[in-house]
């Protein structure tokens, strides 16, 4: 009889031992267990370390405390100026409140990525395609703004949003090209018509200089004339003064005036 209760006694104590085991839980640094008593909600969450979990009176949701990186699929949306675009984008987000992330919203994680997609068609059909193209910094701080309003009775804090890419159809792109083209097209006339002036600028002052002193333009016959020199080729110059081809022709309208007969 004595045995039988001894045996009863080491078998109960097993069971109590394993029961022990089994409701010791360990959890990493970056979580922490939301645990339900009798289906109430302990609202101090557990962990990291050792954490005693006694089912079934006791359940554990781990929740981790990192920050995900979740990828927004392709939005097909229309801009402001009525652009059919594809954007995707990729959201950072970490949960701040572990008890709020369980007990507020059924998944935070599938919650979340279709809050970021109806927000970015939402918010990118508000602007205008040169604004998406150009001020992209601009519409992730306006993005990220929307979504951390939105999650933060979750317990979720968004703390990075990224527009990754923007496909435009085809028909854009070559437009966009001729558009760039074009712009090019004007820098390069300005800029040419800006040095022509400069030029123009820079002739009359020296102009002005050699009818100062005329001897400068003898100097520059000169010095023309050692430049062309200065390569191996057959070619021959012979300054000739503007003066002289003028006296040359008034000479030649004389002389055909007093042939002329009276």
């Amino acid at each position: 009889m004595i045995t039988f209760f001894s045996g009863v006694f080491l078998i109960i104590v097993l069971i109590f031992v394993f029961y022990l085991i089994s409701s010791i839980k360990i959890l990493a640094e970056y979580e922490r267990g939301v645990i339900f008593r009798l289906g109430r909600v302990l609202r101090q969450p557990k962990g990291p370390g050792i954490v005693l979990v006694f089912a079934p009176l006791d359940r554990i949701v781990r929740t981790s405390l990192r920050v995900e990186a979740m990828e927004v699929p392709p939005q097909d949306l229309v801009t402001r100026d009525n652009v059919t675009v594809k954007v995707n984008a990729v959201v950072y987000f970490r949960v701040i409140d572990p008890v709020r992330a369980v007990i507020e919203v059924t998944n935070y994680l599938y919650a979340t990525s279709q809050l970021a997609q109806t927000t970015l068609r939402s918010v990118l059909g508000e602007v205008e395609l040169d604004e998406l193209l150009s001020q992209r910094e601009k519409i992730n701080v306006r993005l990220q703004s929307v979504l951390d309003q939105h999650t933060g009775p979750w317990g979720v804090k968004v703390t990075l949003v990224e527009v990754k890419q923007v496909d435009l159809p085809e028909q854009m792109i070559r437009a966009i090209a001729r558009q760039a083209e074009a712009e090019r097209e004007r820098r390069a006339k300005i800029i040419h018509a800006e040095g022509e002036y400069l030029a123009a600028e820079k002739l009359s002052m020296a102009a002005e200089q050699i009818q100062k002193q005329p001897v400068a333009i003898t100097l520059r016959y000169l010095q023309t004339l050692v430049e062309i020199g200065a390569e191996k080729n057959t070619t021959v110059v012979f300054p000739v003064p503007v003066d002289l081809l003028s006296s040359i022709k008034s000479l030649v309208e004389n002389a055909g005036n007093d042939r002329r007969p009276a």
